[in-house]
């Protein structure tokens, strides 16, 4: 591959290789367009500045914005950085290698991404020698040695494989030496399988992390093997297991689902409400039903699970719409579930952590009940009111408006007001085509400093005669600023600005949370 040298910048808004990268860990793609719900299909490909980096020598830099960006919730999706990280472990470089294969426990902390890992390795292998070096041996036998016994038990009962690649698989192959009894238990566990544990374990003298362990894995087992509702149920309260620690069978009975509503996350609960209700686990006036609304609700829930209100909002208008996707389950409305779902919306914003930056919100939506966010039951215009109450409830100083006739005017969004009421505000003057130069043009005229400039629209972009992107740049020269600029187009058709040499700038096609993340890592310069 011919190298570019793309690291020497004029101004912070030139797109280096390091920015590039940044990029492809948080959303797969190196260019400036985020396609929200798109599977990422990454490679070597598409990852040019990856590679670039990593013949620059910078390979130990990388392999610390891998785990520091994988951990500190500022990707969409883990496979990029996993990809990456296989790719380091890989590379000529002798530190490069020795300082991706010491991050492989931190970026894996679950199984499911050890085995995704380990895919991406298989899938990079360009020698005959195999993958198993002894590097990649020694990291594996990390992986399961420096976990606490009982948590390996619990990641193991969970998700045994995934991948093509299974526990068995990576202890065989890493010639794992178990570090403890705890996890040496465990390890026999996979291996060779309960009935031989229970023998080998029956007549020791075993310390307490031992028999904590043993207990779990026998009510694993026994609940793998039971056919008895009222024991299955039993265990599940006594032990709080999760759906995926039972068997197809169990899933078909009601009473196990409403033991299994008990403890499960918020997310899951909000995601499978109008399923629940459809199978009748959750029906109008019942006491399930009843503490279902109350966890939804509950201050404490809410502030323990940190939901975004975005996502809660997904959930609340998929469940009113009364039918899933494809239409096959159908389910009554219960407006008691409706109105604690609300509830939830509501309260969730005060748990959201403000960026403290100056934020231009411009809106531009038509009222078409046709317009609907993609992989939603959301509309562009519900969706807009809903993005624009996160910014305008956590940032302090927060201007937003609508366009109207070729212009801007301010809109009036104020802490208190419903989203209902802030839609009604939003979509009194739409426009047919929505020019992107009008926010930075307004404030320059009126000298105000802005950090970033977001657009929400769900109207075709107006066929401008200047870029966005030179409006932007006259305004930073104006201000002294590197301001940014945030294009959503909210029905995914049409809106992206083309790809453009400029750092500051990025396009979101559709909208989902991994949006918001990557909104929030703009404005704080992680991309």
């Amino acid at each position: 591959m011919e190298k570019t040298n793309h690291n020497v910048k004029a101004h912070p808004w030139e797109v280096d290789d390091k920015a590039r990268l940044c990029r492809f860990l948080c959303y797969g793609s190196e260019g400036d367009i985020y396609t929200a719900r798109e599977e990422v299909q990454v490679s070597r490909e598409s990852a040019e500045a990856l590679l670039a980096l990593l013949e620059d020598g910078k390979g130990a830099e990388v392999v610390e914005i891998i785990a520091r960006y994988s951990q500190e919730g500022r990707i969409v999706s883990m496979g990029p950085c996993l990809f990456a990280l296989a790719v380091c472990t890989q590379h000529s470089d002798v530190k490069t290698r020795q300082a991706a294969f010491k991050a492989l426990k931190e970026v894996c902390q679950d199984p499911v991404y050890l085995f995704e890992f380990m895919q991406y390795k298989k899938e990079l292998k360009d020698t005959k020698s195999g993958i198993w070096g002894r590097a990649l041996r020694k990291a594996v036998s990390n992986w399961y040695n420096e976990q606490n016994p009982m948590n390996l038990a619990a990641s193991v009962a969970r998700c045994k494989q995934q991948n093509g690649w299974s526990h068995q698989d990576l202890l065989k192959l890493s010639h794992t030496k178990p570090a403890n009894d705890g996890v040496a238990l465990v390890c026999k566990y996979i291996m060779k399988g309960w009935k031989e544990v229970k023998a080998e374990y029956a007549d020791r003298e075993n310390p307490e992390e031992v028999l904590e362990v043993l207990s779990y894995l026998e009510m694993v087992e026994k609940v793998k093997h039971s056919s008895d509702e009222t024991e299955v149920i039993t265990m599940i309260e006594e032990h709080a297991l999760e759906r995926e620690q039972l068997l197809t069978h169990h899933l078909k009975s009601k009473h196990v689902w409403k033991a299994l509503l008990k403890e499960m996350p918020l997310q899951s609960l909000m995601k499978r409400l109008g399923k629940m209700t459809a199978k009748r686990i959750l029906e109008p006036g019942s006491s399930e039903t009843q503490a279902v609304c109350d966890r939804i609700q509950s201050d404490a829930v809410l502030k323990k699970a940190r939901i975004h209100p975005f996502s809660i909002l997904v959930a609340l208008e998929n469940y009113k719409k009364g039918q899933g996707y494809q239409g096959k389950t159908k389910w009554e409305i219960d407006s008691n579930i409706v109105h604690a779902m609300d509830s939830a919306f509501y309260k969730s914003f005060t748990y959201l952590e403000p960026l403290d930056k100056n934020f231009v919100i411009a809106v531009d939506i038509s009222t078409s009940l046709s317009s609907i966010v993609p992989g939603t039951s959301v509309s562009t215009a519900v969706a807009a009111a809903a993005i624009t109450m996160v910014f305008a409830s956590t940032e302090a100083n927060t201007q937003v408006l609508a366009y109207s006739g070729g212009s801007l005017i301010p809109c009036s969004v104020a802490a208190g007001m419903t989203l209902e009421q802030v839609t009604a505000e939003l979509v009194k003057t739409p426009s047919e085509s929505t020019d992107c130069t009008l926010p930075m043009a307004w404030a320059t005229e009126l000298k105000k400093a802005v950090d970033v400039f977001i657009i929400l629209t769900n109207n075709p972009i107006w066929a401008f005669r200047a870029s966005p992107v030179e409006a932007l740049t006259k305004y930073r020269q104006k201000m002294g600023t590197f301001s940014k600029f945030v294009m959503c187009g909210l029905t995914s058709i049409g809106h992206a600005v083309t790809d453009t040499p400029d750092r500051g700038v990025l396009s979101i096609c559709g909208f989902d949370l991994g949006a918001i993340t990557l909104i929030r890592n703009m404005a704080q310069g992680f991309i």
